[in-house]
């Protein structure tokens, strides 16, 4: 049995609920490959000394991530990672994280600010994402058609 040591961090500033941040920061630790199917979560209990989070908050984040169908409890056990949303179009080692980190060096040693980053980005993202459901549905499954936009989408990052 593998317990991965992801830690939790809860930003009390955020606006966004303790157990939301729990549940977003999982799926991005399944995004990127960092949890893998058969991976352990940290325990409630775990959670709670590392993050100072009530348990309750971490077990209703778990619930969530159940529904969903990414990780399933196991009485006495723990919980697990039952699927992953990792694509290796953004494994640690890809040639778009390295172009998106080269951009982001850029970004920075033109002065701009994280919050600066964070805006152009989400502007970025939301021209190029608010395409059709189905565009968009295709592009989660790795298409030929996703193949041509993304190249074109890092060569804008240059």
């Amino acid at each position: 049995m593998v317990v991965k040591e992801i830690e939790f961090r809860i930003d009390r500033r955020s606006g966004i609920a303790a157990y939301q941040q729990i549940v977003l920061q999982t799926k991005q630790a399944l995004r990127l490959g960092v949890l893998l199917p058969g991976d352990r979560l940290p325990t409630a209990k775990e959670v709670a000394e590392s993050s100072a989070v009530n348990p309750n908050t971490t077990l209703k984040a778990y619930r969530e991530l159940e529904r969903e169908g990414l990780v399933e409890p196991r009485p006495g056990v723990g919980t697990f990672v039952r699927q992953s949303l990792a694509q290796p179009q953004a494994a640690a080692d890809s040639p778009l994280r390295r172009e998106l980190a080269a951009w982001m060096d850029r970004a920075r040693a033109a002065g701009l600010e994280s919050d600066d980053v964070t805006a152009l980005v989400a502007s970025v993202l939301e021209e190029r994402y608010a395409e059709s459901p189905a565009t968009t549905r295709s592009s989660h499954t790795g298409s030929s058609r996703t193949g041509s936009s993304h190249s074109g989408e890092s060569e804008e990052l240059k």
